[in-house]
């Protein structure tokens, strides 16, 4: 048989890592090599519990794509907004705060930042199944690759995971992993995602913050990492800290949907993206994600039955379990609110807003 050919496509080239020394926030690192046996999961899951647990974040290392296959699927990331024109991508817009969901382009200046400055940042988003959905003519032929590389990110990547957090609540292993099917109903996407550089203003307005610190809906993010620092988490001592670029490795996040169903066990942390430090100014920074949801009609209970819960404590977000949404309705809230509501101004630094009768802070 001949061989298979890959279409080409112009190589990205990121910025340099920065050589500035910046305050990195200290992340625990898995190996997700071992979690392919009981004795390497046994190993990992407290690893991966205290990580979640203490800051929300972890690296991923060992995960079974090359350097190679890292840097294709950034070349492959881009094409969206450097082959794409502009009237085709407003064909690929679909209206984010009427349907609650992220699908196709959001182009830039859609959410508000601060003193009337609107964002710079465009994304392209996929639902999983990659190919039951129409895309603009330059991403076609690259689409049975970004779906092969999606069902690795699912089971080998996320599946792991998933895992290892319901070891950590000693719940069986299995728990999370059924609540996240594939063939199921439900919105988890991925997302090619470009930030361009702002003017001097709009950096003064925004005091550097190109997105305001907010925790995630979902249950799990996986962001494969990149040069360009930008992101930063707020530490359990209440400070920014930058994260650190690692090759070809993950960096993993605990959203909304992962605290609710853990009960407060596992923290869902406030992270945002700021101006990159000053030797990486002036370049854009290109995002891959894998925004993780349960099932559309997971109601979001705490898992009580979970040992390790019981010992730490249960924490509740709703008073009354009729009150809980499903995962569906707490995404929905969530995209069609954010970056279009009026916020609350609680201090200098935090906004908040009310969102199926749960506080929902942004932080400046």
């Amino acid at each position: 048989m001949p061989a298979t050919t890959i279409p080409s496509v112009p190589h990205y080239i990121h910025a340099p890592p920065t050589a500035e020394d910046l305050e990195w926030a200290d992340l625990p690192i898995i190996d997700l090599s071992k979690a392919h046996t009981p004795e390497g999961r046994e190993e990992l899951a407290p690893v991966a519990r205290d990580a979640m647990r203490t800051y929300g974040f972890m690296y991923v290392v060992n995960h079974g794509l090359t350097e190679a296959q890292n840097e294709r699927i950034f070349d492959v990331a881009d094409v969206p907004f450097s082959q794409v024109d502009d009237d085709e991508k407003k064909r690929f817009m679909y209206d984010i705060k009427a349907t609650g969901l992220y699908k196709g382009y959001k182009l830039r200046q859609y959410w508000h930042i601060d003193n009337g400055v609107r964002d710079q940042i465009e994304h392209y988003n996929m639902h999983r199944w990659i190919v039951k959905e129409e895309h603009p003519k330059a991403l076609q032929l690259f689409l049975p690759e970004i779906l092969t590389f999606a069902e690795y990110n699912h089971y080998n990547i996320l599946h792991p995971i998933l895992r290892l957090l319901a070891r950590g609540m000693e719940l069986p292993e299995e728990t999370f992993v059924d609540i996240h099917g594939w063939d199921s109903k439900g919105e988890g996407w991925f997302r090619f995602m470009k930030y361009y550089p702002r003017s001097k203003e709009e950096e003064e307005k925004t005091k550097n913050v190109w997105l305001k610190g907010h925790t995630d809906f979902g249950t799990v993010t996986i962001l494969w990492s990149q040069p360009v620092s930008g992101l930063q988490i707020m530490s359990p001592d209440g400070k920014w800290r930058w994260v650190k670029h690692i090759p070809n490795a993950l960096v993993v996040n605990i959203g909304d949907g992962m605290e609710f169903l853990s009960g407060g066990f596992y923290k869902g942390t406030i992270h945002r993206v700021r101006q990159p430090p000053a030797d990486q100014q002036g370049y854009p920074r290109l995002g891959v994600f894998y925004f993780v949801l349960a099932d559309d009609d997971v109601k979001l209970l705490p898992f009580t039955q979970s040992p390790a819960l019981q010992r730490a404590g249960i924490v509740r977000r709703w008073e009354n379990d009729a009150d809980v949404p499903t995962m569906e309705q707490w995404h929905k809230s969530r995209t069609s609110a954010y970056g279009q509501t009026q916020l609350t101004k609680k201090d200098d630094v935090v906004e908040e807003e009310v969102i199926g009768g749960v506080v929902v802070q942004h932080y400046n």
